[in-house]
């Protein structure tokens, strides 16, 4: 008999950890206080104790083919950034499709998880739960909390003198659901993150007045990148981040900057970030800029405050998912991170190796192993290379990802892969990191892994491509081709020298 495991919640990484633990051969018990799974994805006109929330028009900001499963494509009828609808269908189909549900306790409270006697010896977690005014008891070998960051609001209200007197409306954006109640209003928004924003934005269609406020400043950057492709399937490959992480962090935050400001020059708007060398939570809108110079919408500074406590928000987990003073490993936090990329493969990445390491097939280093290295990430340190990720959380996404999956002998291997199938190996090095990738080799390898990357862009223009236009290319396109192509071989030559 496998190891029981306790889940708690069934959103994405909730799903992604019950069908993990049941490919190692371990017992999962999922529970989720609401009465269906979706978590964040399942919209509600009401905002539920212990649940995030999101309001009716929230659109995915990583494209299907970069958010998906890594074994599990969505359907290539859905459109490329996925309204929260019809994520919540997936996410469904998904649970039907290896018949996670069964395995699942609905509107089931998790009071409790609390240490037994003899952890130190066993391991073991007592599970409190109530179900319908009922209190249960059980022990697990071990426990992954799976319930994110974004249940909890925060609302410094002290922090704004005189908001007792404010004799308008003040709500936190989890209460948000629809637009109309800003009708004819002036509205202040705080904040610019993608919540923030989006609301900004669509508040601007029916208030008098918006004022979005932010302390400092953001990139925006649309969901359509060069030539109309989706923004991530172009900046998320394995060759730009080898690129991005050789380059001196001047050059590269100098060279994304230019980037960004081709579409929209930041300055010019009010919305540059005061600190460009460590990378901020990227602002997916394709609507504030117009917004902005239509006068709908009007960007202001950090409105006036008193002096507000700030933790470094840093947790003590050991590569974002185990705490590293316990004297078992039998807990681990999935989807407790920021990473620049997709939420899905990046929970399902790292639950494919905490169960592993719950079984017992993959170990572990010494606590003050672990302690040590938390508490050198907690200094957030620049480095002189790549990006900088120095806020609480941040990740780079496919250096974490290849970590994790390096530990569970997945990560693909492009020298013999460019040897056996040179074809697939140069789309995984220079085509978008989709998590097919992931399924390639090793413990769960999926034998539709291959196919699903080199059919990646049909399925991203199957729903776009509607009219096919006839295109003749002309000699002198011809040569362009034929001398880029040569280009690539002389730079391939030269990477795997």
């Amino acid at each position: 008999m496998g190891k029981r495991v306790a889940i708690v919640g069934a959103g994405v990484s909730g799903l992604a950890s019950i069908k993990c633990c049941l490919e190692e051969g371990l017992e999962p018990t999922c529970f989720e206080r609401s009465d269906d799974l979706g978590g964040l994805w399942r919209f509600t006109e009401h905002v539920e104790e212990g649940r995030a929330s999101l309001y009716e028009s929230v659109v995915s900001n990583s494209c299907k083919e970069m958010s998906c499963y890594s074994d599990f494509p969505f359907p290539e009828d859905y459109p490329n950034y996925v309204p929260n609808s019809q994520f919540l269908e997936y996410l469904k189909m998904y649970a039907n499709h290896f018949n996670l549900l069964k395995h699942i306790q609905f509107k089931t409270k998790v009071c409790s998880v609390t240490k037994c006697s003899d952890f130190t010896v066993s391991g073991q977690w007592e599970v409190v739960t109530l179900h319908k005014e009922k209190q249960e008891s059980a022990i697990f070998d071990a426990v992954m909390v799976c319930t994110g960051f974004l249940t909890n609001p925060y609302l410094p209200l002290d922090s704004f003198p005189g908001i007792n007197a404010f004799k308008g409306q003040y709500f936190h954006s989890r209460q948000y659901k629809h637009p109309d109640i800003f009708k004819d209003k002036r509205v202040l928004v705080i904040g610019m993150g993608n919540s923030g924003t989006d609301i900004a934005v669509e508040a601007s269609h029916l208030a008098k007045k918006v004022f979005l406020s932010t302390t400092g400043g953001a990139w925006v950057i649309s969901r359509i990148f060069d030539s109309g492709y989706p923004w991530d399937m172009v900046f998320m490959t394995r060759f730009q981040n080898m690129l991005r992480n050789s380059l001196p962090t001047p050059i590269v935050t100098w060279l994304m900057a230019r980037k960004i400001n081709n579409w929209l020059n930041h300055a010019n708007y009010g919305l540059m970030p005061d600190d460009r060398t460590q990378l901020k939570e990227f602002v997916l809108n394709d609507e504030l800029p117009g917004r902005i110079i239509t006068g709908k919408v009007f960007i202001r500074p950090s409105i006036k405050e008193s002096v507000v406590k700030v933790e470094d928000g840093q947790a003590s987990l050991y590569k974002y998912i185990f705490p590293a003073n316990l004297q078992k490993s039998t807990l681990a936090i999935i989807g407790l991170i920021k990473p620049l990329g997709s939420m899905i493969p990046t929970g399902e990445t790292q639950a494919r190796w905490a169960v592993r390491v719950l079984k017992g097939v993959n170990k572990l280093p010494p606590p003050n192993v672990m302690i040590e290295e938390v508490n050198s990430r907690k200094e957030n340190k620049p480095g002189w290379f790549g990006l900088c990720y120095c806020k609480a959380l941040q990740a780079d996404y496919i250096t974490y990802i290849d970590e994790l999956l390096t530990y569970i002998n997945a990560k693909p291997n492009l020298f013999s892969m460019l040897l056996m199938d040179p074809h697939l190996a140069l789309t995984v090095f220079f085509g978008p990191c989709s998590p097919y990738q992931f399924r390639l080799t090793g413990p769960g390898k999926w034998e539709g892994a291959r196919n699903a990357i080199m059919t990646q862009w049909d399925r991203t223009f199957k729903v776009t491509k509607v009219r096919v236009v006839q295109k003749s290319l002309s000699p002198f396109e011809s040569f362009l081709k034929l001398f880029s192509f040569l280009a690539l071989l002389v730079a391939i030559f030269l990477i795997f020298l």
